[in-house]
């Protein structure tokens, strides 16, 4: 399809040791369309991270496909724009060093990579903060650098493996809706990935969760929720709707994980 930016056929990836062989994914399909907000819902260890490690071209499939603009994704493609959990920065490197790094290796002048920089700084609330080392910073401002960061290289796609998942509630809640701005200014592609049902539903257009190890796609939900976004969307009663269905999927998978089914389910 003319629309479709990623396109995951059939995936399955196998990680072998000496003593073993695990199935960390099996036989998945995905299609993200261009400008949608996709995020990946399971359970720990059902594969999230390396289905998206597969996307960006970190990993190689043992079987299968994936395809950015019809074409194979043979190694890391410029066009994905990675945010990690933990942050990935330079410590001996300042905010707009680090902030400005990729378009420095780009050959961009001094010059107009500052201000291209510092304008991805006063995006992310950074003001005032340039000059600043990581080691100086909180954990949340971190993941405004690395979000900042990605954005100055301008990729087509953002992949996000749980940017937000060690930080407090409230941090997380104001990067969350600084995340729903600049999704609703730049109308990128987003790959998201998170364990939180709330957070799935705060962010996406479209939610998708997979099974228990090997993972795999179980469900597709369009999200319908109204935008502009904000913590207040908990409070819409379609909100309950869409988070009840998803939880019965997750519930399901993460009973499976535990070790449960096959046991009362109503006595869970």
């Amino acid at each position: 399809m003319a629309n479709t930016v990623i396109q995951v056929n059939d995936l399955t990836k196998i990680f072998e040791t000496k003593k073993e062989k695990v199935t960390a994914l099996q036989d998945v399909n995905l299609t993200i369309k261009n400008r949608e907000f996709v995020v990946l819902v399971g359970a720990s260890g059902c594969g999230k991270t390396t289905l998206i490690n597969t996307i960006a071209g970190f990993e190689k499939p043992t079987s299968g496909e994936v395809l950015l603009h019809g074409e194979p994704v043979t190694g890391i493609d410029p066009r994905c724009g990675m945010v990690f959990q933990q942050y990935a920065l330079f410590d001996w490197k300042t905010v707009i060093n680090n902030v400005d790094f990729g378009l420095k290796m780009k050959g961009m002048k001094l010059k107009e990579r500052r201000e291209l920089a510092q304008q991805y700084i006063d995006m992310v609330g950074l003001q005032g903060f340039e000059n600043a080392y990581p080691s100086q910073l909180s954990g949340g401002m971190k993941q405004r650098v690395s979000l900042a960061r990605t954005l100055a290289n301008n990729p087509e796609i953002m992949l996000l493996d749980e940017p937000f998942a060690a930080l407090d509630a409230m941090t997380r809640q104001v990067l969350q809706e600084e995340l729903i701005r600049i999704y609703s200014e730049s109308q990128k592609t987003i790959l998201f990935i998170t364990h939180s049902i709330d957070e799935a539903l705060l962010l996406s257009t479209r939610v998708s969760v997979m099974t228990s190890r090997p993972g795999k796609i179980k469900q597709f939900l369009e999200n319908d929720l109204p935008w502009p976004r904000d913590a207040d969307v908990q409070l819409h009663p379609r909100y309950q709707e869409l988070k009840s269905e998803v939880w019965s999927t997750v519930q399901e998978e993460v009973m499976k994980t535990a070790g449960l089914l096959g046991a009362d389910k109503d006595k869970c």
